[in-house]
């Protein structure tokens, strides 16, 4: 019987020194090439990545608008900061619907936004068939601003507050006007919650554009008016127009006397104009959160904040979520006041 030392039979068994260097080596080399692979995807991670060539932020809306010419103020900040082109896109009709379906139906990868405002939120109200859904189709960004909304009447009407105006729009069903600058708009939809809040009635004039709504309420032809207050301060501080309540949670800053419709007793009252930038639906969030705070930064430069409250705009910020929750109140909101009205887009 052949019996087998205990070291040989250790011996048969040991793992060669040639064998074992081989072995430590294939292990450093599979680490390696493993942590490369890895640096190499998080380096093609999009917000790495983003923006690596121009982005377009388009604008539903024409040149000399607020909404253009922030666009345009945020554009070359955002060039100077991000070192590529940042170009305004004017695609103007359907109330914003062309732009939006324009920015819905583009790449999502944060290289073509949407810089929109409170029609965003109205159009879906008033047309059954979007070519986009205002919510679904988009990713928000952020919000950059708002806008007061305020109730202005003739001074020859005679009436020195609001619970005045009411009384005699109610002494009056149905046999007062007021103006707006065209059927649809947010100023419309205003007066028309308004008026279904108080319980009053009155005549809805639609003209084509702000103007001639001016024109004809400092005239006194039409009794009552919303206006968006960033147009119409000037008219108001020389007494052309009588403001009579603001439509914000809060008292206005440049008219500190005139009271809130919420202080007054009418809480579902309070409407902003609002400005926000959106991302086709499906941009990583990691973009998103990229965009997002670039723009928070840029709503913190005092140039930017200057030139917005020359425009009568308050800047805004905030997260994503922040616009996200504005739109979807928005828009049921709308679709509410349209229905109870019966409201018809032209």
């Amino acid at each position: 019987m052949h019996i087998t030392s205990p070291t040989t039979h250790h011996a048969q068994h040991r793992t060669p020194p040639a064998t074992r260097t081989a072995g430590r080596v294939a292990k450093f080399c599979l680490l390696g090439l493993w942590l490369a692979s890895a640096t190499a995807a998080w380096s093609q991670t999009p917000s790495a990545s983003f923006p690596n060539r121009a982005v377009t932020l388009v604008v539903p809306f024409s040149t000399g608008t607020s909404a253009d010419a922030m666009a345009r103020l945020m554009g070359t900040k955002l060039s100077e900061r991000w070192g590529v082109p940042v170009v305004t896109d004017n695609r103007v009709g359907a109330s914003g619907a062309i732009g939006s379906e324009a920015v819905a139906k583009s790449a999502a990868n944060g290289h073509t936004l949407l810089f929109t405002a409170t029609s965003h939120g109205t159009v879906p109200a008033l047309r059954a068939k979007l070519p986009f859904d205002p919510i679904k189709s988009f990713e928000p960004v952020a919000l950059m601003a708002t806008s007061a909304l305020a109730l202005v009447v003739p001074p020859q009407l005679g009436v020195k507050n609001f619970n005045e105006w009411l009384a005699l729009v109610k002494a009056k069903p149905g046999q007062l006007n007021y103006a707006s600058p065209g059927n649809g708009v947010v100023q419309h939809l205003a007066m028309a919650l308004l008026l279904q809040e108080t319980g009053a009635s009155m005549s809805h004039v639609p003209y084509k554009g702000a103007a001639g709504a001016m024109t004809d309420l400092m005239g006194g032809h039409v009794q009552a008016s919303i206006v968006a207050l960033q147009t119409t301060s000037s008219l108001i501080q020389s007494g052309q127009l009588q403001m009579l309540a603001v439509m914000s949670d809060e008292r206005s800053a440049v008219f500190p006397k005139v009271p809130t419709l919420k202080e007054l007793g009418y809480p579902n009252l309070v409407v902003d104009t609002w400005y926000g930038i959106f991302a086709p639906a499906g941009t990583p969030p990691e973009v998103v959160a990229k965009l997002n705070g670039d723009f928070n930064t840029l709503l913190q430069l005092p140039e930017v904040r200057e030139a917005m409250t020359k425009h009568g705009l308050s800047p805004a910020g905030g997260k994503p979520e922040r616009l996200g929750q504005l739109l979807s109140r928005e828009v049921t909101r709308w679709k509410q006041v349209v229905s109870t009205a019966h409201i018809q887009a032209d």
